[in-house]
């Protein structure tokens, strides 16, 4: 059985002193090679570990995995910089969801175009029906045999453009005059239907007081159209009727001003508009207004006949146009979402 070393043996053995220089103990280089892979196998392990940690959700770009290896191994990363694998991958899904967020906000706001053009044209339909209906009544009633003038006003407002009669006789020297006016010719309107421009002799209408014998009342007669070289009473003599006659004519009602019409100037006697309540005040008649029939016309006289009934009906190019946008937008859009949705 071999002795242990002696104190002087370990002493030589740990330190020899041979030309001047120290020598390493025989078992150091073993130890600090040990370290080195102790300390490489703990630091891919910990590389391992981090890498499994980190990145089991998402993969990782190379850099922040070799960034993560080299503060592993104690190299320090640049200032400023820190690694969140968990931010990147949130921020890398956050992407698609938010932009189909947007495509669909901007479907949904783009299909508004075409459901508000249809019902548009919906309503269209509907105002267009009403409309004729409206027609046909006003046309019944233009062509309806003429009743006794109501001596009641207030029964008037239903009875607009219905030809009534009455009986009595003009009173010349209170004349109004509405104007400038044209005068309403339908034979010349149709000739001139498809011109771009005529020129309708310009003039006025002529209101004149008229006294009812059989109700006592006053009302205004518009006895219809003179030239404007007419207008003065004493160029027509011959057509101022004198004596108690019998008359027919349409209801009329007051007007209000229109945008971009003069306002009436009693002072000077021009009327652009029908103020029944000012022209009564100035005439001292009743407001009650009618428009004299083309057979009160007499020789010299005015024209009469000179009520204009038209309605406005351009509801169809309106529902033409509004559904014609429906349809064309509808396409587009379908073809821009629907279609490239069933082709993903």
């Amino acid at each position: 059985m071999a002795r242990p070393p002696s104190e002087l043996e370990a002493g030589a053995a740990r330190t020899t002193w041979a030309g001047g220089g120290a020598r390493r103990r025989p078992g150091s280089r073993r130890l600090s090679s040990r370290k080195r892979r102790r300390g490489g196998e703990m630091a891919a392990a910990a590389a391992v570990a981090v890498r499994w940690l980190g990145f089991r959700a998402a993969r990782p770009a190379p850099a922040p995995a070799r960034a993560v290896r080299r503060s592993v191994l104690a190299v320090p990363l640049r200032p400023g910089l820190a690694w969140s694998p968990s931010r990147c991958g949130s921020s890398a899904a956050e992407a698609p969801a938010t932009k189909a967020k947007d495509d669909s906000f901007l479907q949904w706001f783009l299909l508004l175009i075409p459901v508000t053009a249809f019902g548009l044209g919906t309503w269209q339909v509907r105002r267009r029906k009403r409309k004729l209906k409206l027609i046909a009544e006003l046309e019944s009633r233009v062509m309806a045999e003429p009743i006794p003038l109501p001596a009641d006003p207030m029964e008037l407002k239903n009875l607009e453009y219905r030809p009534v009669k009455v009986r009595g006789h003009f009173d010349h020297s209170k004349e109004l005059y509405m104007m400038p006016r044209t005068m309403v010719d339908p034979a010349r309107e149709a000739r001139e239907a498809g011109r771009l421009s005529s020129s309708p002799e310009s003039g006025a209408y002529v209101i004149t007081p008229f006294h009812c014998t059989e109700l006592g009342i006053t009302i205004l007669v518009n006895r219809g159209f003179v030239p404007r070289k007419k207008v003065n009473p004493d160029t027509r003599q011959k057509g101022q009727i004198e004596g108690e006659v019998d008359l027919v004519g349409m209801v009329r009602l007051t007007e209000t001003r229109k945008p971009f019409v003069p306002e009436n100037n009693p002072e000077r006697n021009h009327w652009h508009y029908r103020d029944l309540e000012a022209m009564a005040r100035l005439t001292g008649a009743d407001p009650i207004f009618i428009d004299a029939d083309f057979k009160s016309t007499v020789p010299g006289g005015p024209i009469g006949g000179q009520t204009r009934v038209t309605l406005r009906n351009e509801h169809m190019q309106y529902i033409i146009t509004w559904y014609g946008l429906c349809a064309a937008t509808s396409y587009l859009w379908f073809k821009k979402f629907l279609r490239r949705t069933s082709g993903v």
